[in-house]
């Protein structure tokens, strides 16, 4: 092998070595077959909505989510199944997470452009960062934010008591073009991004420092043809590492090694944009699609039952 492949390759190699020893055995290599359940479908949940988005779960696994579109609240879908607003004054919101402070970080978008905070318990709100264009976020169990922005070709992050830093940029030959949906492996040590104009899903490694480096094209997703986009868009992960991207054809399955394990396909005809795992034990999947949100139980959990501590590099 020449020097230049094994330059090529040597990052895709510490990444997935990383994974590969991090993650039980049992977790590699798995099929549609060990995460759903027969005779078991989509539910529908909630509707009378006009763009739902920005699904999130607490550590109870009460869901929480927004109307983009329409909306001025948070909503929340609890163990019960009731739908309450938890939080007002709070229009064009999109992607949430919750932070190790107990707040939702919530990219707020359209003339506002800022990533805000909502402290649930006392009604109040904080604007983290201002002058920015989110999509969607995630917050570290340390407190580091990291944010899309799809316009500008941008992994952003904001350090715990920080100002918005470019973490990462990509080229127009080399990167996600779009970057759209967001999240973090089990261990917190790598950063995953979906790609909405292109077919693959981006990984970077979190430094100590909260730094991205060793940038590769980890998942390849399934398109509806050879010259369309994935429209990869909200992901996730479950507790053993496996990769659901919501896209164009479904929602993709993919196992800790960026390995096809099949595709889930929508409730309804309705694009996917916002998947996360909620409800008892962490164990539906649950999804935004348009003007309403669906959940099915699985034989997986979510990583919000564990919230384990992100491992510095």
């Amino acid at each position: 092998m020449s020097c230049s492949c094994l330059r090529h390759c040597l990052p895709v190699f510490l990444i997935a070595s990383s994974l590969a020893v991090l993650l039980p055995l049992k977790a590699q290599d798995m099929p549609l077959t060990q995460v759903l359940i027969d005779g078991e479908d989509w539910q529908l949940v909630s509707q009378g909505h006009r763009f739902t988005d920005g699904l999130t779960t607490d550590t109870e696994g009460n869901l929480y989510f927004a109307d983009v579109a329409g909306g001025t609240t948070i909503n929340r879908i609890g163990l019960d199944g009731k739908l309450t607003a938890v939080a007002s004054d709070a229009p064009r919101i999109s992607g949430m997470h919750f932070g190790p402070d107990g707040r939702i970080y919530a990219c707020q978008g359209g003339s506002f452009g800022r990533i805000v905070a909502f402290d649930l318990k006392v009604g109040e709100m904080e604007v983290i960062a201002e002058k920015v264009r989110p999509n969607d976020l995630v917050v570290t169990s340390d407190g580091h934010v990291y944010f899309t922005e799809t316009a500008k070709m941008q992994i952003s992050h904001i350090p715990p008591g920080g100002s918005v830093q470019a973490a990462d940029v990509a080229s127009k030959t080399d990167g996600p073009q779009r970057p759209n949906g967001i999240m973090l492996t089990p261990d917190q040590g790598t950063l995953a991004v979906s790609d909405y104009g292109g077919r693959h899903t981006w990984v970077w490694r979190i430094g100590k420092d909260g730094g991205l480096d060793l940038r590769q094209s980890y998942i390849t997703l399934r398109t509806p043809s050879p010259d369309l986009p994935s429209k990869g868009d909200g992901m996730t992960t479950d507790a053993v590492g496996r990769y659901y991207v919501t896209s164009a054809v479904g929602l993709q399955m993919f196992d800790p090694t960026g390995r096809m394990g099949g595709v889930i396909a929508a409730p309804t005809n309705k694009p996917l944009v916002s998947v996360t795992f909620a409800g008892p034990g962490h164990q539906y999947l649950y999804v935004a699609a348009g003007d309403e949100i669906f959940r099915r139980k699985t034989k997986a959990a979510g990583v919000e039952a564990v919230r384990p501590k992100r491992k510095a590099k």
